[in-house]
């Protein structure tokens, strides 16, 4: 078989080295692969090399060493000071306990052509020249098993096969290497001891610093054996792609998410679970501690409700415990309907819907009744669900500015459309205001737009006996869709839709969410029935709850804290997600449990305190509350 060396070396007049390749190739592969080196020297991103040479020589194969690759692993870092010091860690397993002045020569070698050949012993450098570097040359993967992509170099490809040479070097206990290609920040730590060691940040995006060593162990006398190894050994590596790059692949698959995760915690974005103990209260325990809950949306106390309880048991031991399948095959028994039935009542409109979530009944509503060519006005508050819900419909979405009637009037004249949609929350589920209804209205129904409402937070908390926000304004026109949720202030879990029946039977048909979703539990529907029919039949958690809502506010006053609502939620803005966290640290300290709000569930800059009051809060409670947020954010 004819084989020959390939080398190719370009540099530039001006930035000193550019780039280097090696390749063992076929004789027919010499064109192939000479070109694609020279198309490599010619489009680099340090720029064109001026000074390109490329070195052909026949090789014997009787002289090429086989060896197999060195295991690989992947260490994923947030940023390239994460990534120094795993390099600290793996030098440390070598034996090394000069990390930081090995790594402080990193920088001093970003201009040579090779490498550092560092006695670790001595911090003695013994290449014989320093301005060139020891270079690892003839060296090549064995292609057999894959196909190679020419126009591109593979990073990781060409530094496995090098860093499996310079391991199995004389005398060499391990490398590192941080490639001076700016675009390029991961680099490695590689050593028979421990394999091959991505680590995915050892440098920040456009640095064009870069460096290899080569970590030397043995007296003066073998240096010449290692270099001779180095320079002239001719190498092919067995990368077994068919393990070994998927290996590599399965934990690359996993970077962004990582990434991600930890570029949440250095954010202080980062969200965890609070294990509750007991019922979701105005008192909970967690930690073995009790704590006053300011931050459940539970606002009439009835998840815990014994009525509630007594009458979900019964209806269990005569349902079960599922339903078994969707609305529209199995899923459908006299408690659904029951349920159906007192919601429209309560909301006083024609017929109702119930879906599983309050988020599945927003995306199917919206997604089933605008599509493309459809215009939908949402306000900037807007719940994540109503935006998804907007989002699945590929219709024109246009956003107005919050709870701003002049500027959805303007909105609405610059997007004329034949079919649209003015949607939005009745209560802002992070600001507690509550939406312009009466104005929103008017402005549907001088330009023929359907209106939708979301009373997730408005059920149970807003007008006589908790009906919502039409009654709040005393409204006798409703608007054409509205939208609840059975796992607020009712205490359970689903969303429901309301509106006239041709609206129902048009989503009994269309929603998907509502038609492909195993339906609600009988235990679920029957906790929802008996919480309607204490509301409906007895007035007194809502006027408790709209009590504790005009009291709080009066605290907050009294304590110089700008903070107001109608509803029962109140935003506390701080500012940084930072200070959120700390404030909310402060406030669990002293057993009050309220949540720092963070983007993105607020834009960025407007973290803060939700304070969401329960019917059975004590004045006690909240007028202490009120004084620890002053004592901890001042006013705001």
């Amino acid at each position: 078989m004819n084989l020959f060396s390939l080398k190719m070396r370009a540099s530039n007049s001006n930035t000193g080295h550019l780039s280097g390749a090696e390749k063992i190739v076929n004789k027919h592969e010499l064109h192939t692969y000479t070109n694609a080196l020279l198309h490599r020297a010619l489009h680099h991103s340090k720029g064109a090399a001026d000074e390109i040479t490329m070195k052909v020589e026949p090789v014997q194969l009787s002289d090429i060493q086989r060896l197999e690759a060195l295991p690989v692993k992947t260490v994923e870092v947030a940023n390239h000071y994460e990534g120094i010091e795993e390099v600290k860690k793996l030098l440390l397993q070598l034996g090394l306990q000069q990390a930081e002045e090995i790594i402080e020569m990193l920088s001093s070698c970003s201009s040579m052509r090779g490498a550092i050949l560092l006695d670790v012993d001595t911090m003695k450098r013994l290449e014989p020249d320093q301005e060139r570097g020891i270079r690892a040359t003839y060296m090549d993967a064995n292609r057999s098993h894959f196909q190679e992509d020419l126009t591109k170099k593979n990073h990781f490809q060409e530094a496995l096969v090098l860093a499996t040479k310079v391991a199995y070097a004389p005398n060499v206990i391990g490398e590192i290497c941080i490639s001076d290609d700016p675009d390029y920040v991961t680099g490695y730590v590689a050593s028979k001891e421990f394999g091959y060691v991505r680590i995915t940040k050892l440098k920040q995006k456009g640095s064009h610093l870069g460096g290899r060593i080569f970590l030397y162990r043995h007296s003066e006398s073998g240096v010449n054996e290692t270099i001779a190894y180095l320079e002239k050994q001719k190498i092919v590596v067995d990368l077994g792609l068919s393990k070994r790059l998927n290996e590599a692949k399965q934990q690359d698959k996993w970077r962004k998410i990582k990434s991600d995760l930890a570029s949440l915690q250095e954010n202080h974005l980062y969200r965890s679970f609070n294990e509750i103990q007991t019922a979701q209260e105005a008192h909970v325990k967690m930690h073995d501690r009790e704590y006053v809950m300011l931050a459940s949306n539970s606002y009439l106390n009835l998840c815990n409700h014994p009525g509630v309880k007594s009458y979900a048991l019964q209806m269990g031991e005569a349902y079960g415990i599922g339903s078994g399948g969707s609305r529209l095959t199995t899923g459908t028994t006299t408690l659904h309907r029951l349920l159906e039935e007192m919601i429209a009542e309560f909301k006083e409109t024609e017929a109702a819907l119930v879906f599983n979530t309050g988020y599945m009944a927003n995306v199917g509503v919206i997604s089933s009744l605008l599509s493309e060519g459809d215009v939908i006005f949402s306000d900037e508050l807007n719940h994540a669900s109503i935006i998804d819900g907007c989002r699945l419909s590929k219709a024109k979405t246009v956003v107005y500015k919050h709870n701003d009637m002049n500027d959805l009037e303007e909105k609405i004249l610059a997007h004329s459309c034949e079919n649209g949609l003015i949607v939005s929350d009745a209560v802002f589920s992070m600001d507690g205001d509550v939406v312009n209804l009466p104005e929103l209205m008017r402005l549907a129904n001088q330009y023929g737009l359907f209106s939708m409402i979301d009373e997730a937070h408005s059920t149970g908390v807003l007008g006589e006996r908790g009906r919502g926000v039409c009654k709040y304004f005393q409204l006798t026109q409703k608007p054409d869709i509205i939208m609840g949720t059975l796992s607020k202030a009712l205490g359970g879990e689903g969303g429901f839709v309301c509106g006239d029946k041709l609206l129902i039977e048009y989503l009994k048909n269309k929603a998907r969410s509502f038609i492909f979703s195993t339906s609600l539990s009988p235990v679920t529907s029957a906790s929802a029935i008996e919480a309607l029919r204490l509301i409906m039949n007895d007035d007194t958690q809502v006027t408790k709850l709209q009590e504790n809502i005009a009291y709080f506010n009066e605290c907050l006053q009294a304590h110089g804290i700008s903070a107001r609502s109608n509803s029962s939620i109140f935003p506390i803005v701080v500012g940084s997600e930072q200070a959120a966290l700390d404030a909310s640290a402060k406030l669990f300290d002293h057993g009050y449990f309220i949540s720092a709000i963070r983007y993105p569930t607020v834009a960025k800059g407007s973290a803060r305190l939700r304070v969401s009051l329960m019917a059975d809060h004590s004045k006690k409670e909240l007028s202490e509350a009120a004084k620890l947020i002053k004592k901890y954010i001042g006013n705001v």
